[in-house]
């Protein structure tokens, strides 16, 4: 096995992968409406996303390969979940379109395939954080049979977060644009 390869086999990597496991699987469950699968498959994704950078803090394996898998697991576990929400009719189709074109956008800004670090602008970053409570206000909402909040304030909730998001890659867009001439 290769250097490269055996420094990507690591245990915050297991963790952080957790969620590419769940992305599908937390899909299914929302367009089944097993919502308290649901719950508790976010549950665990915000556990894996919590401890995947301290178990990699704590055992030395940080390394900006980690950090795109990092960060590339919460975009499909995000646009996942809100692509089947968008499909069941809770928010705005466009919400996971444009979190998968800005994680995309984001990835390649950084020129991750040079082995780069992230860089994360400070809108993209609460947008990151803000995609975890679109997706977790509804499916946790559901899980625990609660009423509140109702379909309009999410759908509204959903559709101020993409009008961020486009913001956002419009914003980093423009740095990009500036900074090449």
């Amino acid at each position: 096995m290769s250097e490269a390869r055996a420094s990507r086999l690591t245990a915050a990597n297991a963790v952080t992968s957790i969620r590419l496991l769940v992305a599908p699987a937390l899909g299914a469950a929302v367009l089944c409406g097993a919502s308290a699968v649901g719950g508790a498959l976010f549950a665990l994704a915000v556990a894996s996303d919590f401890a995947d950078g301290a178990v990699a803090r704590r055992r030395g394996e940080s390394t900006a390969f980690g950090g795109f898998l990092d960060h590339a697991s919460d975009a499909l576990f995000c646009t996942c979940g809100l692509a089947a929400l968008a499909a069941s009719g809770v928010l705005t189709p466009l919400l996971p379109v444009l979190v998968a074109l800005a994680f995309a956008q984001y990835a390649l800004d950084s020129n991750v395939v040079d082995g780069r670090v992230l860089r994360a602008s400070a809108l993209g970053r609460w947008n990151g954080i803000a995609y975890y409570v679109m997706l977790g206000v509804p499916v946790v909402r559901d899980a625990l049979r609660l009423g509140w909040p109702g379909p309009g304030l999410v759908r509204l909730l959903a559709a101020a977060l993409a009008i961020s998001t486009a913001i956002s890659m419009a914003d980093r867009a423009w740095a990009w644009w500036r900074k090449r001439g």
